[in-house]
């Protein structure tokens, strides 16, 4: 019996020992979920997939949304549409000079509007240019960089080189400048000089 209970002790001793490791580990564990945070990867994933469900219904809605409303706008400018198929010709006539004058109309506004958008670039760039004056500031212009090593001048001297007046110029087929006749003139009027001289 002493056996017994010395076993039973023993079995004891390790079963209170194994407890304590048990306790260790999970104290352990404990502390590394700790020092994890609050943001396990787990969790971290589900967050994503939740965030990309929320954007994806937000990205739907905007655009159901911007559908909605440029639908709005084009009734709203262009009016609902008619049924034109069994429309008398003086109804058609009306239709049409009713879109003619608002064409024109939005015309007349649209060249307005352009002006203004011209002025107004044209005071933005005084008062820039008067607010680096102030400043002390002056805009450098962008310089475009070329070697020094390069010539400058081969390009445009290789096309003036490939550039040939006389190409360009049309054939003229009548004979009446040509170089023989020329040739013929001085002749005669040599002749005439030589004969004067003579005599």
């Amino acid at each position: 019996m002493a056996d017994d209970e010395a076993k039973k002790a023993k079995q004891a001793e390790i079963e209170r020992k194994r407890a304590e490791v048990r306790k260790r580990m999970e104290e352990a564990s404990k502390a590394k979920k700790a020092k994890k945070g609050f943001m396990t990867p787990e969790r971290k994933k589900k967050l994503r997939l939740l965030l990309r469900k929320k954007a994806a219904e937000e990205l739907k809605k905007e655009q159901e949304r911007k559908a909605a409303e440029r639908r709005r706008i084009i009734e709203e400018r262009c009016g609902s549409p008619r049924n034109l198929s069994d429309a008398s010709e003086d109804t058609l006539k009306s239709l049409i000079k009713q879109h003619y004058d608002r064409i024109n109309k939005l015309e007349d506004q649209k060249y307005d509007l352009e002006y203004v958008v011209k002025r107004k670039d044209v005071e933005i760039n005084d008062l820039n240019a008067q607010v680096n004056d102030l400043r002390g500031k002056f805009v450098k212009p962008a310089l475009k960089k070329v070697s020094k090593y390069e010539n400058k001048f081969a390009k445009l001297q290789k096309k003036a080189a490939e550039f040939n007046f006389r190409n360009q110029l049309k054939v003229v087929k009548k004979k009446e400048f040509t170089l023989e006749e020329e040739e013929k003139e001085k002749k005669i009027k040599d002749a005439a000089v030589l004969n004067k001289a003579k005599k």
